[in-house]
């Protein structure tokens, strides 16, 4: 008969199983985002020579920005599961996805970090693009969240080294 704590701690290493759906969600989450980048695309094509070039800019930027999450996505449901329920069964360097493996949580979240700052940085542009249409509060505060984002993932990615650094 097993212990009491063996028994829990057999239960405690398997609910990590409970974060399957959590994955399988952001999966099926990634299949409607691919719709809505598809409808972006169409609207892209149906645009040419219609639109001004500051327009297909906008647009071709919603795109960049649609791709960044999309990639986002992936990222943190493969590293993720691979770090926290189970690794993955596949030639990662036959896939061409190397990184498969080399991603611990503290290396994910500086990538999800720099990944926002990706995206906040192409809001940004769109938000100088169309800088007529902003008020300078606005602008103020679009360039604050910014620079937070900024802040925050020098931040993250100055503490993760530090700790690797006292893991050798």
């Amino acid at each position: 008969m097993q212990s009491f704590e063996a028994l829990m701690e057999r239960l405690i290493f398997w609910s990590r199983w409970l974060l399957l759906p959590f994955y399988l969600g952001l999966c099926l989450a990634l299949v409607a985002y691919f719709v809505s980048f598809a409808g972006e695309l169409v609207s892209v094509f149906q645009n040419i020579g219609v639109w001004s070039k500051n327009d297909m800019l906008l647009s071709v930027l919603k795109l960049v920005d649609a791709v960044l999450v999309a990639s986002l996505v992936v990222m943190v449901v493969i590293s993720g599961y691979e770090n926290m329920i189970s690794r993955l069964d596949i030639d990662a360097e036959r896939h061409g996805i190397s990184w498969l493996g080399k991603l611990d949580t503290g290396t994910l979240k500086v990538k999800v970090a720099a990944s926002i700052v990706a995206i906040s940085s192409i809001h940004l542009l769109q938000a100088f693009l169309n800088v007529q249409s902003l008020s300078n509060e606005n602008l103020m505060w679009l360039v604050i969240i910014h620079l937070t984002f900024v802040a925050s993932a020098m931040l993250l990615a100055f503490l993760d080294r530090m700790a690797a650094a006292k893991g050798n």
